[in-house]
């Protein structure tokens, strides 16, 4: 059993006192928001050489990295808070899974010329993902 301290948002919520969260009940999620705030701050720094460093036929591949990474990260880190269904979690897994493929192959391509041969298989994932997100938030 975890005890969680309040959310700031609780008393707007309407939640009072020291929410009690049972470990059968989704266990811990700390390392998919971790997971989200370093893909996040890895965009961040993708962005700033893009816009800084990259020469111009690799910057837009860097800029589309950097959004995606940002942007999903970001996701993570919010959609991780709490307990979470076992469909809620694949979900979130095939998000961060499918965001390191595509933002990773672009910025591998952008960065070392290597091949963006995954981002495809990434964005499905991505894509995959979102979709199970939604049947969890309509299920749950």
């Amino acid at each position: 059993m975890v005890v969680r301290a309040p959310h700031p948002l609780d008393a707007a919520r309407g939640v009072s006192g020291r929410a009690v969260v049972s470990a059968a009940a989704g266990g811990s999620s700390g390392w998919l928001r971790a997971s989200g705030a370093l893909m996040s701050a890895a965009g961040v720094a993708l962005g700033a050489w893009a816009a800084h460093g990259a020469a111009e036929p690799v910057r837009v591949l860097a800029q589309t990295a950097a959004v995606h990474a940002f942007g999903h990260g970001v996701a993570l880190a919010a959609l991780a808070r709490g307990p979470l269904s076992r469909l809620a979690r694949a979900a979130l897994v095939l998000l961060l899974t499918g965001s390191v493929l595509f933002a990773g192959s672009l910025a591998w391509k952008a960065m070392a010329g290597g091949s963006s041969a995954a981002a495809p298989f990434g964005g499905v994932m991505v894509l995959l993902g979102w979709l199970l997100y939604a049947a969890s938030a309509l299920r749950d």
